[in-house]
């Protein structure tokens, strides 16, 4: 784990390094990891944490301990921008409305301090960080640990979600790019996908197969806001 000690970030005015705060939400546990990521592809970690509750605490005070933490976070080491993964429908119900509330509070959290938020999904954090959006938790714990160049493989698992999140969203967005959480937010999830960018530019340069999840998502109704793949389910906190 990095040392603690307080490092204010470059609030987006870097165009060599981004620092991103990585959130793997969940009210049992929350894996929060600060990330500083450059050009090259390689990143260090600056602090990685992992703070829980109890699910016999009274749910109000779960919910205050989670957001405290990330408010501690996000002024400690001003982040660019918040990358979070995306909360998916389960079978277990309470625990996706659980995870809910602690992603509503982090992202509250950011917003408040002006601090852009994006969402990736779980498999394209996977594919980010192994090139394969299925890959199990080990495969992505020993990328995490090669290119933040760790010590030891990530623990908990939590600490090694948050870590993947934020790397994905520096190979994602590039290095150095501004964020802003309003401009041209289409979806509920808050970030635009790289589908409608090319929309934007018109569609000569989508492949075939871009076109036609496009013109899925149209006939849907727009409501899609990223790749679902059979790894995409959340697993169970």
């Amino acid at each position: 784990m990095a040392s603690a000690v307080p490092v204010r970030g470059t609030a987006g005015t870097s165009r060599v390094a981004q620092r991103i705060l990585g959130v793997d939400p969940g009210l049992t546990r929350c894996g929060f990891a600060v990330v500083e990521m450059h050009r090259d592809r390689t990143g260090e970690s600056v602090h990685v944490e992992v703070t829980g509750t109890r699910s016999d605490q009274d749910l109000a005070e779960r919910i205050l301990v989670i957001q405290r933490a990330a408010e501690a976070l996000l002024d400690t080491y001003a982040p660019d921008v918040l990358a979070i993964e995306r909360v998916f429908a389960q079978n277990n119900a309470p625990t996706v409305v659980g995870t809910a509330q602690a992603s509503g509070v982090v992202i509250a959290a950011a917003a408040a301090r002006g601090i852009p938020v994006a969402w990736h999904t779980p498999s394209e954090v996977k594919a980010a960080v192994t090139d394969d959006g299925s890959a199990d938790k080990a495969a992505v714990a020993r990328m995490v640990q090669r290119i933040l160049r760790l010590p030891a493989l990530p623990k908990p698992v939590d600490a090694t979600d948050a870590y993947a999140v934020a790397i994905c969203h520096a190979w994602r967005s590039g290095i150095g790019t501004r964020h802003d959480m309003a401009a041209g937010t289409r979806t509920h999830q808050g970030a635009r996908t790289a589908l409608q960018r090319a929309a934007d530019a018109g569609t000569s340069g989508m492949t075939p197969a871009q076109r036609a999840w496009q013109e899925a998502e149209r006939r849907a109704g727009g409501g899609a806001s990223g790749r679902v793949g059979p790894g995409s389910v959340r697993r169970g906190r």
